[in-house]
C-alpha cells in the first residue's frame, strides 16, 4: 500500500527501509535460474555468498546460503555454472540491500539445457525466423567485413589471416567482445547492432573457435537470435562446434563450420578468380575462333556456288530464252493481226455490198416525204405531193401525178 507522505510530512529513511522489508517479507520462496558469476566460500564461515546473473540481460542479484546447502552441490557447480535456486527474497534494512536466501541449489544439467534450447528452437522456427526465404545472399566481393569475436582469439586470427591471404585488399571492422560467460550475450548483441548500422559493412561474421555446450549457450540466446534476424546486413555464423549447432547457425544467412571456413565462404580467392578469368577468357577465345572459322567456311561454300562465282551466268542463260519468247510473241501477234486484217477486209466488203449506198449505185432511188418518212407503198403518196428522191450521187425533188 502506498504511504501517505508530503513535503511537510516525509518518512525517515529507516521507516522507508522497514516498509520495503515488510513488503518483501510477504513474498514467498521462488525458484530462480541464473549463472553464478561470483562465489565466496570463506574458510570456517557458515554462510556462502554468491552472485546470480541473468546471462541475457545486465541484471544480477546477491544470494546467500548456509554452508551445508552449498556443500551438497559443491562438486557440481562453480563460477560460470547455471543453477536453479529455491530462495526467499530478503531485505537488509541497514544497507538497503536486496538478496536471496537459498534453501536449495540444483545444477542445470546439459540434457535439460538442450531440451530448453530445443523448445526455444521450435518456438522461433514457428515464427519463421529460420525460414530459408529470409536468408539474404552474400555479396560476391565484400569491401568491408564486420567481425565479432573474442579479443586476441584464434578465431579472429583465423578469419583475418585467411581472408587477407585470399583477397589482400579486403578490410575489416572488428568488434572484440566476450564470447562466453554472463557478459557474452549483451556484448555480442551490441556489436552486431553497431556493425549493422554501418552502411559500408557488407557482411557480418560472428566467430568463435568452439567450446562446450555451456560455453556456447550465449549463441543460442533468444535476444541474440532476434537481433540477428532483424539485421539488414547478411550475417555469417562461424561457431566451430560441429556436434551441436547453436541457434545462431539457424537464423544466420550462412553457416560456416569454423572461422577459417567462414573466411573461405565470405571472401573469394584472388588466385582462383584469376584462374577462372583466364579459363573464361580462353573459352571465349575458342568460342569466337570456332564461330569465325565456321562462318568463314560457310562464306567460302557460298562463294563457291555457281550463282555467286558467275552472277551473270544465269542472266546469260535466260537471255536466249527471253529472246526466243519475244520472237515467238511477235510472230504470234503478227499472225493474229494478219488474220484480223483479213477478216476486217472481208467484213468491210460484205458491209459495203449490203449497204443502201451500193444499192443506190446500181440505179435505185429512195423516195422520202418532207418529214423524212420513206415511201414504200404508192398509196402513201398523194397526188401532187412533192417527194425527195435520193440517188447514189445526190437527191432531187419529184412530184406525184395521177
Amino acid at each position: 500500500m502506498a504511504a501517505n507522505t508530503s513535503p511537510d510530512a516525509p518518512l525517515p529513511v529507516g521507516e522507508v527501509s522497514r516498509m520495503i522489508g515488510g513488503w518483501i517479507d510477504r513474498l514467498g520462496a521462488v525458484w530462480v535460474e541464473g549463472q553464478i558469476t561470483q562465489l565466496s566460500r570463506r574458510p570456517g564461515a557458515g554462510v556462502v555468498f554468491l552472485t546470480l546473473r541473468d546471462p541475457s540481460y545486465d541484471i544480477s542479484v546477491s544470494v546467500t546460503c548456509y554452508r551445508q546447502v552449498f556443500d551438497a552441490v559443491a562438486d557440481l557447480v562453480g563460477e560460470g555454472a547455471r543453477v536453479v535456486v529455491l530462495a526467499k527474497p530478503e531485505w537488509y534494512a541497514p544497507r538497503g540491500q536486496l538478496s536471496l536466501r537459498a534453501a536449495e541449489i540444483k545444477p542445470v544439467g546439459v540434457g535439460e539445457l538442450l531440451a530448453r534450447l530445443e523448445r526455444l528452437k521450435k518456438a522461433l522456427a514457428a515464427e519463421g525466423l529460420f525460414a530459408p526465404e529470409r536468408k539474404k545472399p552474400l555479396p560476391f566481393l565484400p569491401q568491408l567485413i564486420g567481425l565479432v569475436c573474442g579479443r586476441a582469439s584464434a578465431a579472429e586470427r583465423d578469419v583475418l589471416e585467411n581472408a587477407r591471404h585470399r583477397w589482400p585488399a579486403v578490410r575489416f571492422e572488428v568488434r572484440n567482445v566476450a564470447v562466453q560467460g554472463v557478459h557474452a550475450v549483451p556484448g555480442v548483441v551490441q556489436a552486431v547492432k553497431e556493425l549493422d548500422a554501418i552502411e559500408d559493412v557488407d557482411v557480418i561474421v560472428v566467430a568463435r573457435g568452439g567450446g562446450s555446450v555451456e560455453d556456447l549457450l550465449p549463441f543460442s540466446d533468444e535476444q541474440l537470435v532476434r537481433a540477428v534476424a532483424a539485421c539488414r546486413t547478411p550475417v555469417v555464423s562461424a561457431i566451430g562446434h560441429e556436434p551441436d549447432n547453436p541457434l545462431l547457425d539457424h537464423v544466420a544467412d550462412l553457416r560456416a563450420s569454423t572461422p577459417t571456413d567462414a573466411a573461405k565462404k565470405v571472401v573469394p580467392d584472388v588466385g582462383e578468380e584469376f584462374e577462372r578469368v583466364r579459363m573464361l577468357r580462353d573459352r571465349a577465345r575458342r568460342c569466337v575462333g570456332a564461330f569465325v572459322e565456321r562462318e568463314a567456311r560457310g562464306l567460302a561454300h557460298a562463294l563457291a556456288r555457281p550463282s555467286i562465282e558467275d552472277p551473270h551466268r544465269m542472266v546469260d542463260e535466260r537471255a536466249d530464252h527471253v529472246a526466243s519468247l519475244v520472237e515467238r510473241s511477235r510472230r504470234t501477234l503478227g499472225h493474229l493481226l494478219d488474220r484480223a486484217d483479213s477478216e476486217l477486209t472481208h467484213t468491210h466488203a460484205r458491209v459495203v455490198g449490203l449497204s443502201p449506198a451500193a444499192t443506190l449505185k446500181r440505179g435505185y432511188a429512195v423516195l422520202q416525204k418532207a418529214d423524212g418518212h420513206v415511201v414504200r407503198d404508192p398509196a402513201e403518196a398523194a397526188s401532187g405531193e412533192a417527194l425527195r428522191a435520193r440517188v447514189a450521187d445526190g437527191e432531187f425533188t419529184v412530184r406525184v401525178e395521177k
